[in-house]
């Protein structure tokens, strides 16, 4: 056999090693995945803590290109026609290696709002619902811009002179960038005056809804008809809020109108009854009550009334609302006291003597 006959047979025989070097660590890959992957994640459950599932799942699929990346590192030494000790293969590995461990940080760093979430019950550290995704989202921004820092200096680039580069520049790209910038900003003035959080019912010149979202850019409310509104963070920064969820109480404020043929007496009882039927009612804010004969309308004596329930829940503030006028109602059927209407009164002149005609218009009345 000649020599050259004898290379080209070890040298297939390398080929065979290198590929089979590669097939097996696909085996282990798989291996890996349906059983090994499949047992840590069923007894980091049993953990007292979810963190642990978390890392898990956050580093299965780097876990599965690592061995990819290992296989081929490995099949590369047999490879006969493959220099693996080439600086550009070298650096191609490493490189592999920070962003699959950047790649499991990243997906990590996810579940941060919720690790914070737990920090902030267990030791009463009092992190604002606002500041928690905002926290996430820039540590996730520190894992991308470390990483990138890392593979590009494998490759021989400066962070340093991209910097520099960066700043020659910096006119353009924050002439470009103004709306970003403007809606950095105005996020940062969110978390710092805290207007409003997460959850809170808020009402704007642009939008009104409950927050279910504050990013780096934008404000994500859901409208009261489900439709989801993205606002830009410095609009709702040079806005004003009105926070519907701040309020301790809900106020009532209308005007009950009773008829004028109601005498003195009965109407300074009516306006006592309300006014103790307010003051010992468990869902009526007491601070605040006022109820007084405020005014002569046009159609009957005028009672003001004023005064808030301790819910501030639209549903519990109507359902309490409702009470309250079914009560009123009561007592003014008590003491025979009916509600004034809209009326008009026609004189007309008739033989000498003038006759009154009084026609009543049922107009409902609206509730102030």
């Amino acid at each position: 056999m000649s020599w050259q006959r004898f290379l080209e047979i070890e040298a297939l025989s390398d080929i065979g090693i290198s590929i089979g070097i590669l097939l097996l660590f696909l085996l282990f890959r798989k291996i890996f995945t349906k059983y090994i992957f499949k047992l840590l994640l069923r007894l980091s459950k049993k953990a007292r803590t979810e963190f642990i599932s978390h890392v898990f799942l956050s580093f299965e699929k780097p876990v599965q290109w690592l061995f990819i990346i290992i296989g081929i590192n490995v099949a590369a030494k047999y490879f006969p026609y493959f220099n693996e000790d080439m600086a550009l293969f070298r650096s191609l590995v490493r490189a592999s290696l920070i962003f699959l461990v950047s790649w499991g940080l990243f997906n990590l760093s996810s579940v941060s709002s919720l690790v914070l979430t737990r920090v902030n019950k267990k030791y009463n550290m009092e992190i604002d619902r606002i500041l928690i995704p905002f926290l996430s989202k820039a540590i996730r921004i520190v894992i991308v811009v470390i990483s990138f820092s890392i593979i590009i200096e494998e490759f021989g680039y400066k962070v340093s002179g991209l910097v520099a580069g960066l700043g020659i520049g910096g006119l353009a790209v924050s002439l470009a960038a103004k709306d970003a910038l403007a809606n950095l900003f105005g996020g940062i003035v969110i978390i710092t005056e805290k207007p409003f959080s997460i959850g809170d019912w808020i009402k704007t010149p642009s939008v009104e809804g409950v927050v279910e979202d504050i990013s780096f850019r934008s404000t994500k409310v859901r409208t009261f008809a489900q439709a989801l509104v993205i606002v830009p963070n410095a609009t709702l920064a040079n806005e004003n809020i009105t926070n519907w969820t701040k309020m301790g109480k809900r106020r009532i404020s209308f005007d009950l109108e009773v008829d004028y043929n109601t005498s003195k007496e009965k109407l300074k009882l009516a306006v006592e009854r309300i006014d103790n039927m307010l003051r010992n009612h468990p869902d009526i804010h007491q601070e605040t009550i006022l109820v007084s004969f405020d005014k002569f309308s046009t159609n009957g004596f005028s009672i003001f009334l004023y005064f808030f329930t301790k819910s501030t829940v639209w549903a519990e503030h109507l359902r309490v609302k409702q009470d309250t006028f079914f009560k009123i109602m009561d007592i003014l059927e008590s003491l025979e006291v009916k509600m004034a209407l809209p009326s008009t009164k026609m004189y007309f002149a008739e033989s000498g003597r003038s006759q009154e005609k009084e026609h009543i218009l049922m107009n409902k009345q609206t509730d102030a």
